[in-house]
């Protein structure tokens, strides 16, 4: 878990941002392919995506917060 914190600190503005919305994308996907009525192949999938994206808000924030002051 550190070492992806670490990783995810290391990257820009714009990464962070990208990386953010390919796994929001990547979220829609998942929960259309269970609302569609099919079983997904890993369970917790979603969750882990929602952490991420839940991370990566936060780093974004942080930053923000950084340049601010």
């Amino acid at each position: 878990m550190a070492k992806k914190i670490k990783e995810i600190n290391s990257l820009s503005k714009e990464e962070l941002t990208n990386k953010a919305v390919e796994l929001k994308q990547e979220l829609l996907k998942e929960r259309a392919t269970i609302s569609a009525g099919t079983k997904s192949e890993k369970p917790g999938k979603i969750k882990k995506l929602r952490r991420d994206i839940a991370r990566i808000l936060t780093i974004l924030s942080l930053k923000e917060k950084e340049i601010k002051n």
